[in-house]
């Protein structure tokens, strides 16, 4: 087995990660420093020595993104997460669109990034959506059963919940660009605001806009469980 393969089994990393360990001189094998795209064997003893001489602790945080501020890559007058959010070595997970508002995780553990955004893993997103126009009647029924966004391009069916004239709650299991507004769109609704209150078992809560809180304790247990990293 390819040794960033076995990196990743033991959840150290993911690939990338693991070769980038590699990389940096990380990881040594039968107490020989590892090369990219060696084997691993039966019996073989491999361990990462990380710099510090401990194991990277890894942080996980809850964040309300504020409407305006962009999640990565701010353009020229723009601000993106790094700009406002005073936690070193954090990364956003994920996306918000600029226009968009709500939870957003931030961590340095490079091995949830697959793991919570792939497709084929599933997991829950929920999201408070008002739109410009009362909704209509088939609304509910339409939305939840999966829409035409594109030529080639539908969406999963989701849950929706009706909250009001002009409001719903969506849970999706997929991420499509800017799916939500492109699936109203294309049934006749304008957004108005759009607010994600909940990845997975995380949720905004109380935080108001600007705000984070670690993810420590249980629902780090438990999110880390779903993810299959415990």
């Amino acid at each position: 087995m390819r040794i960033n393969k076995y990196l990743a089994l033991e959840k150290h990393s993911t690939r990338r990660g693991a070769d980038e360990l590699i990389t940096k001189g990380m990881v040594f094998v039968n107490g020989q420093k590892a090369v990219l795209g060696q084997a691993v064997n039966e019996g073989d003893h491999v361990e990462v020595r990380y710099r510090s001489g401990k194991k990277k602790e890894w942080l996980y945080y809850a964040y309300y993104k504020p409407r305006g501020i962009v999640t990565h890559s701010a353009g020229e007058g723009e601000q993106d997460i790094n700009d406002v959010v005073n936690i070193k070595d954090v990364f956003p997970v994920g996306r918000l669109d600029k226009d968009s508002s709500g939870l957003i995780v931030l961590t340095n553990d490079g091995r949830i990034t697959e793991r919570l955004l792939s497709p084929e893993h599933e997991h829950e997103k929920e999201y408070v959506v008002t739109t410009k126009g009362k909704l209509r009647p088939n609304f509910k029924e339409k939305m939840e059963a999966g829409v035409k966004i594109g030529e080639e391009e539908s969406t999963r069916e989701c849950e929706v919940e009706i909250l009001a004239d002009k409001k719903f709650k969506v849970i999706l299991t997929e991420g499509k660009n800017r799916q939500i507004r492109r699936m109203c769109a294309a049934l006749f609704q304008e957004v108005e605001t759009l607010k994600r209150v909940r990845v997975m078992n995380i949720e905004l809560g109380d935080l108001k806009e600007g705000e984070w809180r670690k993810i420590e304790g249980e629902e780090q247990k438990v999110f880390l469980t779903a993810l299959g990293l415990l």
